[in-house]
């Protein structure tokens, strides 16, 4: 709201408000100020959910300290969520789609999040929302997201955006760069396109349609069907993901913001004419406007972390993982780098793995030799690490510094191709 501001004032030769528009300034009041909320106003909302007694129901597996964590107040993925959308709503330019797309995913799982957090903590149900409705919860977003970049006219890709073209101004370069007139190449042309980035290979792009051919004439709406259901996929996948990870104080929070922190990298790049020339990589018009809103993610993790790191004082709950694995897919879909999520987000895919293989393996067992066995000492993960004796504090620090590995592979991959 702020920016529609300032941006009147500046037609008005306000000094100083021609500040907001540039992203990268807008992108810093951002991280700043979700910073303030989450650390002045979090611990006001921690204190309102211990006086309603809003605390943590643990069920006894036998790990160390856990029942320590018994009455922990949880639902603080509240924090996370009004961290996010308070300097999402002041500083972003609210009609740019994909902003929409992001508040629309934040609010969306968030209230899913909620409604799981709250039948476990006011109806006393430990198993809290049915399983199912939290599949169509993600499913719905996965469809709403799939549909509106594929029917919305402003989201289109510019392939190798060429610095040179003539009259194309960047969403997101700060210093106001315009094309060099006296340079003038070819032409390019924005498009609809279910091209995506392949990490590690010099063609590095990839397009659905490719894998309905066979369509003829119908493989475009073929490619966007499948693009589709791959989004829906992903959003479900992540999500929950995120929401396996969250297990241990700081792992999932800490593991969410150096995803995002790198996931903003990207964002730039792309939405940024001169870098995507640079790198080869498609450069998607308004999609710069993103950096405001991953900043206002990484702020609020970082800040959520000063009372969630170990021993946590607030737990974020179902409110808070949901939120943030569906965040970062949603976020990635659009920057067409989910393909790198698996390396990217690999935390959330091992500790998700880890889950289906005990429990596939458990079930096979029991009904090949009548006695369920395991893979690991439990699941998720880290779990495992646990009854192995590995304090805490430890586990959830090493997997901080496998997911900074994990990132910085993420990046490398621009230029490894």
């Amino acid at each position: 709201m702020l920016y529609y501001l300032f941006k009147f004032l500046h037609e008005l030769d306000f000094p100083g408000a021609g500040m907001f528009d540039y992203i990268s300034f807008r992108a810093s009041l951002s991280i700043i100020t979700s910073l303030l909320i989450a650390t002045v106003f979090g611990k006001k909302i921690i204190y309102y959910l211990q006086k309603q007694q809003i605390g943590e129901v643990v069920r006894d597996l036998g790990l160390a300290g856990q029942l320590e964590k018994k009455g922990t107040p949880t639902m603080g993925g509240i924090i996370i969520l009004i961290s996010i959308l308070v300097p999402v709503l002041l500083f972003a330019k609210l009609d740019n789609i994909y902003i929409i797309l992001m508040i629309i995913t934040t609010v969306w799982l968030g209230l899913i999040g909620f409604i799981d957090d709250y039948i476990k903590v006011f109806k006393k149900d430990k198993e809290g929302l049915k399983g199912r409705f939290k599949i169509a919860g993600q499913v719905g977003l996965g469809l709403i997201v799939g549909l509106t970049l594929y029917l919305n006219d402003d989201v289109v890709i510019r392939e190798r955006a060429n610095i040179y073209d003539i009259g194309t101004q960047t969403e997101i370069v700060d210093e106001g760069f315009t094309a060099d007139r006296a340079n003038p190449t070819a032409m390019t042309k924005d498009i609809k396109s279910t091209k995506t980035t392949i990490p590690f290979f010099k063609n590095n792009e990839f397009d659905y349609e490719d894998l309905v051919r066979f369509g003829g004439e119908y493989s475009p709406i073929l490619a966007w069907i499948l693009f589709i259901v791959v989004t829906i996929f992903i959003v479900t996948a992540v999500s929950n993901g995120a929401n396996m990870t969250d297990g241990l104080d700081g792992l999932a929070t800490g593991t969410s913001a150096i995803i995002g922190a790198t996931l903003g990298i990207l964002a730039y790049l792309s939405g940024h004419l001169v870098y995507a020339s640079y790198l080869d990589i498609m450069y998607i018009p308004h999609s710069g406007e993103l950096v405001v809103y991953i900043a206002a993610f990484i702020g609020s993790t970082i800040g959520f972390l000063w009372y969630n790191s170990y021993p946590a004082q607030v737990f974020m709950g179902d409110t808070g993982s949901l939120s943030l694995g569906g965040i970062i897919a949603v976020l990635a879909i659009i920057i067409h780098k989910e393909l790198l999520i698996p390396v990217l987000c690999g935390i959330f895919l091992v500790e998700n793995i880890s889950v289906v293989m005990q429990v596939s393996w458990f079930k096979y067992t029991r009904k090949r030799y009548g006695v369920g066995r395991r893979i690991f000492r439990m699941a998720p993960l880290h779990h495992h690490y646990q009854l192995k004796g590995y304090p805490e504090a430890k586990i959830v620090t090493r997997f901080w510094i496998i997911g900074i590995l994990l990132a910085v592979i993420t990046i490398v991959t621009l230029k490894i191709r």
